[in-house]
């Protein structure tokens, strides 16, 4: 089918093609859900949709329902999980194709998962990914500019988010559950849909909710007990992010208690405000955050979440080709936040990377804070050399992502989490070296 899609491109007027793509997408959805006999049918299906935070809510479902004592598969930006077999996602996108989604989650029903957790995007609902999958209960995060060059406006971004919302509506499932961040003003219009569970949540849900250096904690109160689930995930953003899915869980028939022993213990998520430290016989206490943070609202959370430590900063912004206004407002936001800035490569498709960076130091006043070093792994490295005694390091942009994007579709594996790892045991050598 791929090869069909790239002879059709080669042959065919762009205006022609346009009219042809949304049946064709929509031709393999359908097959893909005949061939793998439509495995949603079968299963508990919940999807997750919003700008940000979907890949950490997917990743605390998943958490929650297998402290339950459920076996869960899940589908995210982060990893593929059936069961207990867990493959990173290099596929450079949220959502794969059709018979990829069709055929995970036959894999999962094969292996007896009772539920299925998949994050679910605009580019993924634009090519009717969502479609033919029998869906139980769709969580809504939030919503704020993004992808809005691909979709030509914000309107159409969201009504491509709203189309995932229809497909519950269209479920044969019973009962189904819409859950949506109702302190977002775009909550509502997800809740207007018709199925027989609306769940709203808020941070008025809550008695009281506090923020650690590492770690949330969250405080609820029903009649006249209270209960303090803590989870190590740090910033507001992830105090929504664990509401979303104590929501929905709980819904589920999930009690406090389980959640709170589920959420206790939770592994990191990767690429997600990542924690890495250097070795603890080095001369410098430095601390690396690697995460994924590409929208001006999502980097700003991030730098507030770390708001009263001296950080250095590096930004690579928004890859080749797209979402190009965001630029000049993402380093604007690096610089009344972080103490030194370092901008990098990183995904330039087939743009000049240094036009990407032109157009980031725009937003740059004060250029006596500002460092451009193209080289990913030297910008790391610098940044880390620079860190002070006690100190951040907040790698943002590309999160869990296995590769730098170049011109005419050339790739080069890459791991932030890697060499942000090797860095900062640079450290440790060096303060051997000077004993």
């Amino acid at each position: 089918m791929g090869t069909l899609l790239y002879w059709l491109k080669r042959v065919l007027p762009h205006h022609l093609l346009e009219v042809l793509r949304p049946p064709y997408h929509l031709a393999l959805a359908w097959i893909g859900a005949m061939w793998y006999r439509h495995p949603s049918r079968d299963i508990t299906v919940i999807a997750v949709t919003g700008t940000k935070g979907k890949s950490t809510v997917v990743e605390l479902i998943s958490a929650i329902l297998e402290g339950a004592g459920y076996t869960t598969a899940s589908l995210s930006t982060i990893q593929f999980k059936v069961g207990s077999d867990i493959r990173p996602n290099l596929y450079k996108m949220t959502t794969p194709g059709r018979f990829f989604v069709q055929h995970f989650l036959r894999q999962a029903v094969d292996a007896r998962c009772s539920h299925a957790v998949i994050e679910m995007t605009s580019e993924g609902a634009k090519q009717f990914r969502h479609k033919f999958i029998e869906l139980d209960a769709l969580v809504f995060t939030n919503l704020a500019p993004e992808h809005i060059e691909s979709h030509g406006s914000f309107e159409k971004y969201k009504a491509a988010k709203l189309k995932i919302a229809e497909q519950l509506e269209r479920s044969t499932k019973r009962p189904r559950y819409i859950v949506a961040n109702v302190d977002d003003e775009h909550g509502a219009d997800f809740l207007k849909i018709n199925v027989e569970e609306k769940l709203p949540y808020t941070l008025s849900d809550l008695k009281l909710h506090t923020l650690h250096k590492d770690g949330i904690g969250l405080i609820f109160q029903s009649q006249s007990e209270e209960t303090t689930i803590r989870v190590p995930l740090v910033g507001l953003f992830n105090v929504y992010n664990t509401l979303a899915a104590i929501t929905i869980t709980k819904a589920l028939g999930v009690s406090l208690a389980t959640i709170e022993r589920a959420l206790r213990g939770l592994p990191p998520v990767r690429g997600r405000v990542e924690h890495f430290y250097s070795p603890k016989d080095s001369t410098r206490n430095v601390t690396a955050i690697v995460d994924y943070a590409h929208t001006p609202d999502s980097l700003e959370k991030l730098y507030q979440a770390f708001k009263d430590v001296p950080k250095v900063c590096v930004l690579g912004n928004t890859g080749g080709g797209r979402d190009t206004w965001k630029r000049p407002e993402m380093a604007a936001i690096a610089e009344r936040y972080c103490d030194h800035i370092i901008l990098t490569n990183e995904d330039p498709y087939d743009e000049d990377p240094r036009q990407i960076i032109a157009d980031m130091e725009k937003g740059i006043t004060d250029t006596s804070k500002l460092e451009v070093i193209m080289d990913r792994r030297e910008a790391i490295k610098t940044a880390i050399d620079k860190a002070v005694d006690g100190g951040y390091v907040i790698i943002s942009g590309k999160g869990t992502d296995p590769y730098i994007m170049g011109p005419h579709g050339s790739k080069q594996p890459w791991s932030d989490a890697e060499v942000v790892t090797q860095e900062l045991a640079t450290i440790q050598l060096q303060s051997q070296g000077t004993q």
